[in-house]
């Protein structure tokens, strides 16, 4: 294998180690890294003309090493969307574990293949008279204006956007959508304040479509499950999304209703 396991969870290092199929698959890196329009959300931006690549890592401590530097405060390590829908499948759950150990010991060859795939996405979105657009935080919350900046220079034509628990996030590119993700967790309620304050768009998760109100916090609500399409949703309302995996049993506060 050509990574170092020794930081992951024992029980995922003994599985990968047990498994001839999954010693294979971490033999070698990822031949690629952003996945076209197989979320069921995102495949509606189609209808406004845009396409979007998500990457998808390893969230909270998956990995070993914390890409969800808030998950744990907020309560959204469990009910994480990581298990919604295909998420759920162990070949895809380790296909993510890869690519996160590629993120984390192969920083700049990793960065350079995602700007290599970025500007084909883009050629080809061009091609099919689409406009493309890039999720770089799937399922983890890294920061990637500090990470990888050039990225956002080198594809200014190019729409990135993300969801985020981190409300202190500064030296924002012009091209790099925020949208703050909401927790009702006590110990989390300081940094939606932090969002609120700064009229951040905030993006909560309710049990069910039923119970979203036309307000909530002292925002207004729009329905945010009708696209991924979250940079032309205006600042300071609230997103309102419904649960899925296993966000749909949470208790712990970060599921609303």
């Amino acid at each position: 294998m050509i990574y170092a396991l020794d930081k992951l969870p024992r029980a995922t290092r003994e599985q990968i180690q047990a498994s001839p199929r999954w010693r294979a698959l971490f033999a070698k890196k990822p031949d690629t890294l952003l996945g076209i329009d197989n979320n069921a959300k995102t495949v509606k931006g189609e209808k406004y003309g845009m396409r979007t690549a998500i990457l998808y890592l390893t969230p909270a401590m998956g990995s070993g090493v914390n890409l969800c530097p808030m998950a744990h405060v907020a309560k959204c390590d469990v009910p994480c969307l990581d298990t919604a829908g295909r998420g759920a499948m162990q070949s895809v759950q380790m296909a993510r574990l890869r690519k996160t150990l590629y993120y984390l010991q192969y920083r700049a060859e990793f960065i350079a293949q995602l700007d290599l795939e970025i500007a084909k996405a883009k050629a080809k979105a061009e091609r099919d008279g689409v406009k493309l657009l890039v999720r770089l935080n799937g399922t983890s919350d890294i920061r990637f204006e500090d990470e990888a900046p050039q990225l956002f220079a080198r594809h200014s034509d190019v729409q990135f956007y993300d969801y985020t628990k981190l409300a202190n996030r500064r030296n924002i590119p012009a091209n790099y959508d925020l949208t703050f993700s909401y927790s009702g967790v006590v110990q989390f309620l300081p940094q939606v304040k932090k969002a609120k304050d700064k009229g951040m768009r905030i993006a909560a998760v309710f049990r069910s479509r039923e119970k979203i109100p036309a307000t909530f916090a002292g925002m207004r609500c729009v329905d945010g499950d009708d696209s991924d399409v979250r940079h032309l949703d205006p600042q300071g309302v609230i997103v309102a999304l419904y649960a899925k995996g296993k966000a749909k049993t949470d208790t712990s506060g970060f599921v609303i209703g």
